[in-house]
């Protein structure tokens, strides 16, 4: 038994296909499941059921990759002190991002950290909340630039800003000639929301005091799954949206028949924070990535200490 095993066991059953756990473990199908075969020999047990539909984790499989789990973790533990021992300013650092921050705020970090630390290499990935999350508890990533609060024991979280947001409209909607916005113009908006499962769209409906988004009409059916899309639906006149303000950078403010403009309320602000494992030992690394992130934010949104 090696940890080259182990890996190729969680990753059949985190996919529960041989074919695609091959390719996450960058081997050839033959070369996976005779490993995993072999281990199965070795302990006399049998850790999947496999069928021409499917492949199923038994019970006492179920136990065995919890440990495997464990044991990972260890491994990847060791390497990780090691490396901070060494130099805690060089080697990979994966960073997940959620889809309404990271275009925005990378291109502003990406070439004073190369520039910085020229032996850090960021490892960039992007997802939603709960996945960059299982990634995390998972170890696939070290940390998570996330805009939602983590209630987890097991993660530690830095502050880095408040991001206000700004109401982006059509050039020809009635709140064109409005000085000012105020609550209850937020509250009786044709609001465009994001698809479920992206964060923005619960805390825009927060800020605009929506219960619940429209199950009726046509903002029900219009639910984009990324920012970009949100504002062509704006800029088509389909109806209003709260951005970020890191957003308001994008070249979609040329042209677009879109008018962007911040809100003067106390709640209309998302805090954005590098969450991370409490176990993860390179704090150091994490400290110094977060210092970048502040040192080269624009004056639109607000650093934390």
């Amino acid at each position: 038994m090696n940890l080259r095993d182990l890996k190729y066991i969680l990753a059949v059953a985190e996919t529960r296909h041989f074919g695609r756990a091959a390719e996450r473990c960058f081997v050839s199908q033959p070369t996976l499941s005779g490993q995993i075969k072999k281990l199965e020999d070795e302990l006399d047990v049998v850790i999947f059921e496999r069928t021409n539909r499917s492949v199923e984790v038994t019970p006492v499989g179920e136990v065995i990759l919890a440990h495997a789990r464990l044991a990972l973790e260890q491994a990847e533990a060791i390497e990780q002190v090691a490396r901070a021992h060494q130099d805690p300013l060089a080697g990979p650092l994966r960073i997940g991002a959620i889809p309404t921050l990271s275009p925005y705020l990378m291109p502003l970090v990406l070439v004073p950290l190369k520039r910085t630390y020229p032996k850090l290499k960021l490892v960039l990935s992007e997802e939603i909340t709960a996945s960059l999350l299982g990634r995390l508890a998972r170890h696939e990533i070290d940390a998570a630039l996330l805009a939602t609060p983590v209630d987890d024991t097991d993660f530690e979280t830095i502050p880095l800003f408040d991001e206000p947001f700004w109401l982006a409209h059509p050039v020809n909607h009635p709140l064109y000639e409005q000085d000012e916005i105020t609550e209850k113009d937020l509250e009786d908006l044709e609001l465009l929301l994001l698809a479920d499962g992206h964060c923005l769209t619960h805390q825009v409906m927060d800020v605009c005091r929506m219960a619940e988004r429209p199950t009726r009409g046509e903002m029900a059916d219009l639910r984009a799954s990324s920012l970009e899309t949100l504002l062509q639906l704006v800029g088509a006149g389909f109806g209003c949206t709260l951005i970020p303000a890191l957003a308001i950078r994008g070249g979609w403010m040329t042209d677009s028949g879109i008018v962007a403009r911040p809100l003067q309320l106390p709640d209309a602000f998302r805090r954005i924070s590098l969450v991370y494992r409490r176990s993860f030992p390179r704090r150091q690394t994490l400290e110094a990535f977060a210092d970048m992130v502040r040192t080269h934010l624009p004056n639109t949104v607000r650093r934390l200490s």
